[in-house]
């Protein structure tokens, strides 16, 4: 639906907000900068912001933030329940905060040993970004991406809270002020957690396009789009299964074949852009889903994935 008030379907042309799927954007602007020689994926983080990396995250290099080996844990956010979050939609979070929280921390183990999925790293990469161009994150993806693929439905919000225009409603299921449990409309809340690891918001014809361009080598030229194909030859840190994830995009086998994407969660929305490697096919959805965030796949957006790509397979 567009919104529980009117019972209206979901607007195909409606905006939504993409979660982690921001994280390609953020991987492809840093990869676009590496081709231009103006940051060295084998160079430290710390090199690029020495008064916010700590000395105990002195070695981590700017391609393990991008692919999820740098052992930084996550930064410390305001609440433990879906409750406690709501109540926070508003807070405005600095990304600098953000890095001096999490690299305050131990590590969670030596950099490129292991990997962990979380934001933090791509936090940093936004900044690195910004050191090294000069400018703010959010106007280098407009001008490298959005403006050259003429994405006009995407944006980055910063501390907006609304969705600009026309945009599709994301409901939370939570306990509501009654006591109740029902689900509360979740689409107006800042997204400064996430930034550049997660506060984009677009369409699905926006995404389509860029998912096509991107296979295509039409954002990442080169070599260096091969980053974003190639899996760090470690363990997951929680789990003990091979990585998943590389620069941006992460890999799953289904129906027999290798397919790449991201899925992204923010609180009411599902998202994912997915593509067998040469583009042969592509998919795009997003799912106001109300179990967003949870452990599970939601079951509408997994059975699109498996119609579209089949069973997972060995």
């Amino acid at each position: 639906m567009r919104d529980l008030e009117s019972g209206a379907a979901a607007d195909p042309a409606g905006r939504f907000r993409a979660g982690s799927v921001t994280k390609v954007f953020t991987a492809a602007t840093v990869l676009q900068l590496a081709a231009e020689g103006r940051i060295d994926l084998d160079r430290t983080a710390r090199s690029y912001l020495p008064e916010l990396i700590p000395g105990r995250y002195a070695t981590v290099t700017v391609r393990q933030l991008l692919n999820h080996t740098h052992g930084i844990p996550a930064a410390d956010l305001p609440g433990e329940t879906v409750e406690e979050w709501y109540a926070h939609r508003f807070d405005v979070h600095d990304p600098e905060d953000l890095v001096r929280s999490a690299t305050a921390k131990p590590r969670e183990f030596r950099p490129g040993t292991r990997q962990h999925y979380l934001n933090i790293g791509y936090t940093i990469a936004g900044l690195v970004v910004e050191r090294v161009t000069g400018d703010s994150f959010e106007h280098q993806v407009e001008r490298r991406i959005l403006r050259p693929l003429g994405l006009r439905d995407t944006y980055l919000p910063g501390r907006e809270a609304e969705i600009r225009g026309s945009y599709n409603h994301g409901y939370q299921l939570m306990r509501l002020d009654d006591g109740t449990t029902g689900l509360r409309d979740a689409s107006v809340w800042r997204a400064t957690d996430g930034w550049a690891a997660g506060d984009l918001v677009s369409t699905t014809a926006d995404l389509e396009r860029f998912t096509r361009a991107l296979f295509a080598g039409r954002v990442v030229r080169g070599p260096l789009l091969e980053e974003m194909f190639t899996l760090p030859r470690v363990a997951d840190f929680s789990t003990g299964a091979p990585a998943a994830y590389a620069a941006g995009l992460s890999m799953k086998r289904l129906g027999g074949r290798e397919v790449w994407g991201k899925t992204g969660g923010r609180w009411g929305y599902n998202t994912a852009i997915a593509s067998t490697r040469h583009g042969e096919r592509t998919l795009v959805y997003s799912v106001n889903a109300t179990d967003a965030k949870g452990q599970d796949m939601n079951r509408t957006a997994l059975e699109i994935m498996l119609a579209t790509y089949g069973l997972p397979s060995e």
